[in-house]
């Protein structure tokens, strides 16, 4: 009689339990720790890629990144090399989050089927690309485009000038990309957001610049209201390449963002690759070089590349 009451209190509780809860229990969320420095990982090693730091003005710390130097960059002593600026998805992620796509960028470059070009691989802060409100330490868009640029351009052989710079990113990094390439038009001729989460970026737009009830982000800072300032303004906009794959959970509102830009008569191409989930290494195993192109078409128009 006992076991029979027990049994009955038991499968009570449980049912009446949320699912999420009941989930969670059995899988506890995990919170990555977020680092300004991520040393590449030895799977990920390349004869081409090298990790460095420098140091940031505003906080006064290290700040990680990689790049990617193609073998023309020690051949050519003399020569300088447009750079693409790619940054990563997750969050928090890091410098090292996108890298894998490393080897594929150096066997188009290395083939000769595209120009010489940089690459480097940006940490995007605390909270990935995003500027966030009275938190000096997680100012990521900052640090990317006031700090590490310059940085980048005083470091290595760049084309330093709008003609020489491209944007890109996957995720989080494709919400950076097309948030940063309408707040600095100014800084880039070429830009590639890609799986970027567009839904999110609607809903932030939508309430007040809050994303969940705990996270609000500063007044506008958002794809949807950044498209619409930018096709108000005058300021030429760099040339853009919106991407995605048809089995990506973000299909569907790339396609709503696309309808957005073409709304607002914001030019842009796009490439939507069949049958690839959310995976920017899948992107790049498919298409990648139709990216590389578009880079490199945006270079040459521009002078920075013959």
């Amino acid at each position: 009689m006992l076991r029979s009451l027990f049994c009955l209190v038991f499968f009570g509780l449980l049912l009446a339990t949320p699912f999420s809860a009941t989930a969670q229990s059995k899988k506890p969320a995990v919170s990555k720790e977020f680092s300004w420095v991520n040393p590449i990982p030895s799977r990920l090693q390349h004869e081409r890629l090298e990790h460095h730091t420098f140091t940031s003005p505003s906080m006064k710390q290290d700040v990680g990144y990689c790049i990617y130097l193609p073998e023309a960059y020690q051949q050519a002593k003399n020569a300088r090399f447009p750079v693409i600026y790619y940054l990563h998805g997750g969050r928090p992620g890091s410098e090292t989050k996108s890298i894998q796509l490393v080897s594929i960028i150096d066997e188009h470059i290395s083939a000769g089927t595209i120009p010489p070009m940089i690459y480097v691989f940006v940490n995007g802060g605390p909270v990935s690309h995003y500027n966030m409100p009275n938190r000096p330490e997680a100012q990521g868009a900052d640090v990317f485009v006031k700090e590490l640029i310059p940085h980048i351009d005083a470091t290595y052989r760049t084309v330093a000038k709008r003609e020489g710079r491209g944007i890109e990113g996957f995720s989080q990094g494709g919400r950076g990309t097309t948030r940063i390439m309408f707040r600095h038009p100014e800084l880039f001729v070429s830009a590639a957001p890609g799986g970027s989460g567009y839904a999110t970026e609607k809903r932030i737009s939508e309430n007040d610049g809050f994303e969940n009830p705990k996270l609000q982000f500063g007044p506008g800072d958002n794809t949807w209201d950044l498209a619409r300032a930018a096709a108000k303004g005058s300021r030429e906009l760099p040339r853009i390449l919106v991407h995605v794959g048809t089995k990506d959970f973000n299909y569907e509102a790339n396609l709503e963002y696309m309808d957005l830009l073409e709304e607002l008569n914001i030019p842009f191409e796009k490439l939507i690759v069949p049958d690839v989930p959310h995976s920017a290494k899948g992107i790049y195993e498919k298409e990648g070089l139709v990216l590389l192109k578009f880079h490199a078409e945006n270079f040459r128009k521009s002078g920075a590349i013959q």
